[in-house]
């Protein structure tokens, strides 16, 4: 057994929190490269057709989600037969091939592959997660979770400036960086990260009859509350779909936004996000406990949407994003939830799961939300609620609220001791 395969012990556990940070902030910032660059390059091999490329887009994403409904509950059983650290590193090579197909890809078709390869292998940060559960006591792992989530938000603040940036340069250059980055990360967990999962606390073989969608809903359906919190999650997810889908277009509409000032509202946007992730998340969970926490943001979620909808103007939108970025209280408050009730050998399991119901949400929300906004806004003269989308973002999070109260409340038989 090598140092790097040895489980985790008590006396590592800062130091293996500290590697799984730093791998899923250069994840997320080599994927938030892309984000500005991928449509242009879509569109550049529709021949310049923007409705074209913007249908195409839509096909990425939802091949993307099918692939994460079936592939992610298997790798979140091969995290929990064969440990963390063999999945991250599938994980990390599968999107390092991604962004070299992209950078190389000579036509759409090229480009699609390498989307499904990474759809296929996507589990970086479900598989962070079930790290972090296996390293962190339960006590504390809301507090964790909250910074796991900032380490997504830094990416995505960094990346995709690091992306629009070198895509100016040219088109192809921010691929071949993310693919250094990502495989630099790969190299980071092959030498560096010690794996979290002991041996005796693995699943003793690996069963193709519960690594599957409806796999893992009869896992959620076995511990108390658990398909409950799943449920919440997965409306916070839908919910949380609206603003990707329609922002631009919706801010263009009403507001007149450029493109410019747009990015200056997301980086705010995120820098908020961040600020609640790293200072707020671990005193108030400490004062108000994982379930006040997940029905915090749940509320803030819903008013920041109900803000974003009813704002008349770009300065009442703005007064939303402190209330909006109190929603970050949510999954650090889910996730403290969920991992209570599983045991060790299950956080993979767990995980992949919850992917699985990501998986689902990313394929149907953009239709939803953005088809929503496309009749609100041929019947504006009428309806005049071009924030119409946004308000059912809204109740889907009202609903997770009421959903919440019941199946939060932990009880001594749901929890389960690390």
């Amino acid at each position: 057994m090598t140092e790097q395969d040895a489980p985790v012990s008590a006396k590592r556990r800062t130091a293996a929190f500290q590697f799984i940070f730093a791998a899923a902030v250069i994840n997320a910032i080599s994927f938030g490269i892309m984000i500005p660059v991928l449509p242009n390059l879509i569109k550049e091999f529709t021949g310049g057709d923007t409705a074209a490329a913007s249908e195409w887009n839509v096909v990425f994403g939802a091949v993307w989600g099918v692939m994460q409904l079936f592939c992610g509950p298997i790798l979140g059983m091969m995290s929990d037969r064969y440990g963390r650290r063999p999945i991250l590193l599938v994980s990390l090579g599968g999107l390092a091939i991604d962004f070299l197909f992209m950078a190389l890809a000579p036509s759409l078709m090229w480009l699609f592959v390498g989307r499904v390869i990474n759809g296929l292998t996507a589990a970086s940060f479900s598989t962070a997660n079930a790290y972090v559960a296996d390293v962190t006591p339960p006590e504390k792992r809301a507090k964790t979770f909250g910074w796991m989530g900032s380490a997504f938000s830094f990416g995505f603040l960094v990346g995709p400036a690091v992306g629009g940036f070198l895509g100016d340069i040219d088109l192809r250059l921010p691929f071949f960086v993310a693919a250094g980055l990502t495989t630099l990360n790969w190299l980071y967990g092959f030498f560096v990260l010690p794996e979290s999962l002991a041996p005796e606390k693995r699943v003793k073989k690996f069963d193709w009859k519960r690594a599957n969608p409806v796999g893992s809903l009869v896992f959620l359906r076995s511990h108390n509350d658990l398909l409950g919190l799943a449920t919440v999650g997965f409306l916070f997810q839908l919910a949380h779909t609206v603003l990707p889908a329609i922002f631009v277009l919706y801010t263009g509409y009403r507001y007149g936004w450029t493109p410019g000032f747009m990015g200056l509202t997301m980086m705010g946007t995120g820098i908020a996000g961040v600020i609640v992730q790293t200072l707020l998340v671990g005193p108030v969970v400490a004062r108000i406990g994982e379930r006040g926490a997940l029905l915090l943001g749940c509320l803030a979620g819903a008013a920041g949407f109900a803000i974003y909808g009813l704002a008349a103007d770009g300065w009442t939108y703005l007064l939303g994003v402190p209330v909006f970025a109190l929603m970050n209280f949510l999954m650090p408050g889910l996730q403290g939830l969920m991992t209570r009730r599983v045991e060790p050998s299950g956080q993979g399991q767990l995980q992949g799961a919850n992917q699985a119901l990501q998986g689902i949400a990313s394929v149907i929300g953009p239709v939803m939300f953005g088809m929503t906004f496309a009749w609100s806004v041929r019947h504006d003269s009428e309806l005049h609620e071009p924030g119409l989308a946004i308000f059912l973002a809204a109740g889907l999070l009202i609903g997770a609220f009421l959903l919440s109260l019941k199946v939060g409340r932990a009880s001594k038989a749901a929890t389960v001791t690390a």
